[in-house]
């Protein structure tokens, strides 16, 4: 018995040959890919790492990490038996929140978060980092596992209610030289 192709098959496997790039070159996406996966394993090996947001990764909710966003964190645990990964930067006073990718893309304004994804990059502490550091800086105040992010929905009507202050909003603003 022998398999026979469907009369398409053929042009089907040329155009995805042909998508493919010259022998030795990566796919675009592919490059990508292998950008994020050295990024990640850079953090796994203990390692303080830049990655890129959006993609198939995460995007992050910015919000201030007084006692309003600590008890959202609390909020957080209950609803997910542990809340998903949420980074601190105590030279700043925010909190990172990882949540789906594709979340700033619908994320609508909000009073107490910003939401951010491609083309912005955060720096991920390593993840033995799990308390405050000597020095100023990012740790994760409720590591990352792998089986979870913060779920956008819950998160933002937890902020809302809890209204964490200082809004994010002004640190953004001057970092990006924009004035009321």
């Amino acid at each position: 018995m022998t398999a026979t192709m469907a009369p398409n098959a053929g042009a089907m496997m040329q155009t995805l040959v042909d998508a493919a790039g010259a022998p030795g070159e990566p796919v675009a996406d592919m490059a990508d890919l292998a950008e994020r996966l050295r990024s990640l394993l850079g953090v796994a090996a203990n390692q303080v790492t830049r990655v890129g947001l959006g993609g198939n990764l995460f995007d992050v909710v910015v919000t201030s990490s007084g006692a309003q966003a600590r008890a959202a964190v609390a909020v957080m645990d209950e609803i997910q038996n542990g809340c998903g990964p949420v980074i601190e930067d105590t030279r700043d006073g925010l909190f990172y929140w990882l949540v789906p990718p594709g979340t700033a893309g619908r994320w609508q304004p909000h009073m107490y978060a910003v939401c951010l994804g491609a083309p912005h990059k955060i720096t991920l502490p390593p993840l033995t980092s799990a308390r405050p550091p000597c020095e100023p800086g990012p740790y994760w105040f409720r590591p990352s596992a792998s089986d979870r992010l913060v779920p956008a929905t819950p998160l933002r009507e937890a902020l809302a209610r809890l209204r964490p202050e200082p809004t994010p909003h002004a640190a953004f603003a001057d970092r990006l030289g924009v004035t009321p």
